[in-house]
């Protein structure tokens, strides 16, 4: 499903996430660590977001430098704090997400009322709580027709109900329409219900199958 090689990010000279050799299989992958263990960094560096040296392969067709455009369309990133522009509403946002993603008819409005977004769908988002926050990133993040779907602290700020919504949501994705999800959470994951295919633990800027 995700194949990474050789990949390492530095800032200003410090190496801060190293990956040799890392190939992900479809499904659900956890990937557990403290703040600062570089989590944060590989998410946003799968997501296409932080230049980086190496490569990123997803199903060993899209090659993230060779195929920027073709990656990013099948590639989603929900922040674990997310921030827009706090003159936009959840609709203008999601409309924007939309047509760069070409969702199918139909999505953004079964996403909102699914997550609870239809609830301050005009209201712009510089006077959304963090919950609120958290479940626009997550919509966000469902729409298109991802292969792969980045979730970094979903859990954060966000209700039982709302949790537990989305952990069926996503066991129904990856049964049905074969979408791989990676996933961090300082909760105990297996709360979710979700059946975790593998479990990662990162440290120091280094990934290794946790023990």
């Amino acid at each position: 499903m995700l194949s990474v090689s050789n990949l390492t990010k530095a800032y200003n000279g410090h190496t801060v996430l190293t990956v040799p050799e890392l190939d992900l299989s479809p499904g659900i992958h956890y990937f557990r660590g403290g703040n600062g263990s570089g989590k944060t960094t590989f998410f946003r560096t799968v997501a296409g977001l932080l230049p980086f040296f190496g490569t990123i392969t997803l199903n060993s067709q899209y090659e993230i430098s060779r195929d920027p455009v073709a990656y990013r369309m099948r590639v989603n990133y929900a922040e674990a704090e997310p921030l827009y522009p706090d003159f936009l509403t959840a609709r203008d946002l999601a409309g924007f997400v939309a047509q760069a993603k070409q969702s199918p008819a139909g999505q953004v409005e079964m996403l909102a009322e699914m997550l609870g977004v239809n609830k301050f769908w005009k209201q712009t988002t510089g006077t959304f709580s963090s919950g609120m926050l958290k479940k626009l990133s997550l919509l966000l993040a469902l729409l298109g027709k991802p292969a792969l779907v980045l979730l970094d602290e979903p859990l954060t700020t966000l209700d039982v109900a709302t949790a537990a919504t989305l952990f069926e949501f996503i066991r129904q994705l990856t049964t049905s329409q074969n979408v791989s999800f990676l996933l961090t959470s300082h909760q105990d994951v297996s709360l979710t219900g979700l059946s975790i295919t593998n479990v990662w633990q990162v440290g120091d800027g280094v990934i290794v199958p946790a023990t």
